[in-house]
């Protein structure tokens, strides 16, 4: 089992700057990636960007390119999105994500996901 704990939303001015963090503890067989993903009100959830564990792979929604960085510091098991020229079109529920095997099995993937932290963008 992997536990996910997300900090560090808020309100910020738009132009702004957030950073956000997601600490994970407990374990699991094969971790293959970690990530972000917002869900706006009344909007489906959304990948924002996805950190791969094997040979360090990056994605990006399109719509943040350029803007937010995601990386991720393996000795303190934690993943950081570094938001940046926020947008009023950015206010959602920012949530962490790690996906994984808990056996060899190629059924064995699960995805955990944190409670959430709520990011508002406005003046």
């Amino acid at each position: 089992q992997v536990q996910l704990v997300e900090s560090g939303g808020g309100l910020v001015q738009p132009g702004g700057s957030l950073r956000l963090s997601c600490a994970a503890s407990g374990s699991i067989f094969r971790l293959i990636a970690m990530g972000w993903s917002r869900q706006a009100p009344g909007q489906e959830r959304e990948t924002v960007a996805t950190i791969f564990t094997s040979g360090g792979g990056i994605n990006y929604a399109e719509s943040v390119k350029g803007r937010f960085t995601i990386s991720r510091d393996n000795a303190e098991n934690t993943v950081t999105l570094q938001m940046n020229s926020l947008e009023p079109e950015d206010t959602a529920v920012y949530y962490c994500s790690a996906t994984g095997y808990l056996s060899q099995l190629p059924s064995s993937r699960v995805d955990y996901w944190g409670k959430g932290t709520p990011v508002t963008v406005s003046s």
